[in-house]
């Protein structure tokens, strides 16, 4: 009797899980695109499980996904561009980005990360060795955008003053050769540029004289370690990042892939904080309005239980530590009214 409830119980199960297959809605294909904020083949490497891991949450939520493509765009308007023509379905946006377009893509969750050991408004408490910047298990929703002295002849003489206690003048800095992101990423030009305006009579980045625009921070730490420019500017845990690439040679690369830049001193030695920025409001999940097949109440609320349980297993952590991404929280556009602002006010 025993055998025969087991067995009555097993078919049972079976019938229901294949009547929740058939009750799945089915959807061929998900695009996903991440910010070039990493080296495109970082990402797509450290990304690489997402595609199985979100198949098979979204299955758990009621929809049978038949491929999950993931792109890294070409910049952070490319991914805003490509979501708002439908293209791209969901997108990791800045900020800044996503202020930019939240005409046309809708914020569904916003990123949590470990706090940092240093949250000082004091550059040269960032300097150094004895002040590294190191991970805590502090949870926080924002994070801070450095400007950095690079160890080029000028940079060095930029990270000496600030060290010493003396602040620097609009003509020190813009004697510089400056490496900046392009103009909706929020650590790599709003609040930079918020920075400047803060600090000297209303100047932004746009009144420097010499001013580089690159696509990745990658990019802009190649040029500092090249000393190629004379101050880059970056999230506040971009060293940590960098770390181990900054002293490697440069035919070989880091464990994450990134490439070596031949520097003989560590990173927090030879690039040196020269200003802080005010807080920014933490990274964006975002989706598009212009796909109605995911643009709706049920795929929307599908989609942020799954990607909160992925980040919430150690292969979903190891994933989306490529961001330094610790958690998910569910968002609203409301949440990002300062970024707006901040955007409104550095255009």
């Amino acid at each position: 009797m025993k055998k025969a409830i087991a067995l009555f119980l097993a078919v049972l199960m079976l019938i229901g899980c294949t009547s929740a297959m058939a009750e799945a809605v089915k959807m061929d294909k998900l695009t996903l695109e991440f910010v070039p904020s990493k080296d495109a083949d970082v990402i797509i490497t450290g990304t690489k499980n997402l595609p199985e891991l979100l198949q098979a949450e979204m299955l758990k939520q009621g929809y049978d996904i038949g491929e999950v493509d993931i792109t890294v765009g070409t910049s952070y308007e490319a991914t805003g561009e490509a979501m708002a023509a439908g293209t791209i379905d969901i997108g990791w946006l800045p900020g800044g980005t996503y202020a930019l377009y939240s005409d046309e893509v809708d914020v569904i969750l916003t990123a949590t990360r470990a706090g940092l050991s240093n949250d000082s408004t004091d550059p040269a408490t960032w300097n150094g060795d004895a002040n590294m910047t190191l991970p805590t298990e502090n949870q926080v929703t924002f994070y801070r955008s450095l400007i950095y002295a690079t160890p080029s002849a000028y940079g060095k003489e930029l990270a000496a003053k600030v060290n010493a206690g003396e602040a620097l003048t609009w003509e020190d800095l813009d004697k510089a050769n400056w490496a900046v992101l392009k103009t909706s990423s929020s650590a790599g030009y709003i609040y930079p540029t918020m920075w400047l305006m803060n600090n000297y009579d209303g100047k932004k980045l746009t009144d420097l004289t010499n001013v580089l625009t690159l696509s990745g921070y990658g990019e802009s730490f190649a040029q500092a370690a090249a000393e190629a420019v004379d101050v880059i500017v970056c999230y506040a845990d971009g060293r940590r990042d960098y770390v181990d690439a900054w002293t490697l040679p440069t035919d070989q690369q880091d464990a994450t892939g990134k490439a070596g830049m031949g520097r003989s001193d560590s990173i927090w030695n030879e690039l040196n904080v020269i200003g802080v920025t005010d807080g920014i409001y933490n990274d964006t999940v975002a989706i598009t309005k212009a796909n109605d097949a995911v643009y709706n109440p049920e795929f929307i609320a599908a989609m942020q239980t799954a990607l909160i349980n992925i980040i919430g297993t150690e292969e979903g952590q190891a994933i989306f530590s490529v961001y330094s991404h610790t958690g998910y929280a569910v968002a609203t556009d409301a949440d990002y009214d300062g970024a707006r602002q901040a955007l409104t006010a550095v255009q």
